[in-house]
């Protein structure tokens, strides 16, 4: 029994250019390639567990080196799952030039995710937690950057992967790069002749009403602005500073302002113009006065 699984055991699969690999090698370098994994699996938990015990503002740098850790780990895995397996190191000239064949006939889109991916993560610029934009339309929280893609996660729970390379391509708005306050314009309109002062009156109460606007004094307190005398109204912007909470929340913090606007509008009896358009019919009128002239040349005649 022993002898039939040592013969397959050494049945080789394959034999050329100093590369033997058999039944049994194959399997050491899989069991070597598994053994890495779970090793690798073992450090990203250890690094969950320093970070969830030290200071949140060094979080990002935590999973930065996180992943970089685990890629480095898969790698020596690999390297060293081939070794067992009967490619020698001076055969992996070969293995690169396969990979680099592999590239050139369909995986550049994947290595571009992957360093995309390691840009991502050295320059911080994009971590894990931030409220990002895509140009693309997309909006979201930052909830973990993979080896091909970011998952983000956005205010209606739905979880949309993001291939790396479209944050270092395209234009990426982080709205929590920096600062979690925010500022931000609602527009609005009202009829002329209407009392500025009881406008601006009305939008403050309506910045008050709202739980996510800031007011402090000086420079981040609530203001409404004269922006334009359009045609049939005068423009004004509510401009207010927004807490960290409705950072994230951008549509619906918008959605709470105009509504508590147009509550304050109808509280102090301010119009809401409403476009007008006066229409002239002349070509009737002047059909009408080339027949009496007509008429009145006939009769003259």
């Amino acid at each position: 029994m022993l002898a039939r699984i040592d013969n397959l055991l050494g049945f080789q699969l394959v034999h050329a250019s100093g590369i033997e690999i058999t039944i049994g090698t194959l399997l050491a370098g899989v069991v070597v390639l598994v053994v890495l994994w779970i090793i690798t699996k073992l450090v990203q938990r250890a690094f969950v567990r320093y970070g969830a015990h030290h200071d949140s503002g060094n979080q990002a740098l935590v999973y930065t080196v996180s992943r970089v850790t685990q890629y480095v780990l898969l790698l020596i895995g690999v390297l060293i799952a081939l070794g067992v397996a009967g490619v020698p190191m001076s055969k992996f000239g070969l293995f690169i030039g396969a990979l680099g064949v592999g590239l050139g006939f369909g995986l550049q889109t994947i290595f571009n995710n992957f360093v995309s991916g390691l840009i991502i993560l050295f320059e911080r610029n994009l971590k894990v937690g931030d409220f990002v934009e895509l140009a693309s339309g997309v909006h979201g929280t930052v909830r973990d950057i993979q080896i091909r893609a970011t998952r983000i996660t956005t205010n209606d729970n739905i979880d949309i992967l993001v291939p790396n390379a479209e944050f270092v391509s395209a234009r990426l708005v982080n709205w929590t790069l920096r600062d979690v306050s925010r500022r931000m314009h609602i527009p609005f309109k009202v009829a002329y002749g209407t009392d500025k002062t009881l406008v601006e009156k009305a939008g403050l109460e309506a910045a008050a009403a709202v739980p996510f606007t800031l007011m402090h004094e000086g420079d981040r307190q609530p203001q409404v602005w004269l922006m334009a005398f359009d045609d049939y109204s005068m423009r004004f912007a509510l401009v207010v500073w927004l807490t960290a909470e409705a950072t994230k929340r951008v549509r619906g913090v918008h959605a709470a302002y105009n509504w508590a606007i147009h509550d304050a509008l109808e509280k102090h009896g301010i119009e809401i113009p409403i476009p007008q358009r006066d229409i002239r019919i002349r070509a009737r009128a002047e059909h009408e006065n080339e027949t009496a002239r007509i008429i009145e040349h006939g009769q003259d005649d």
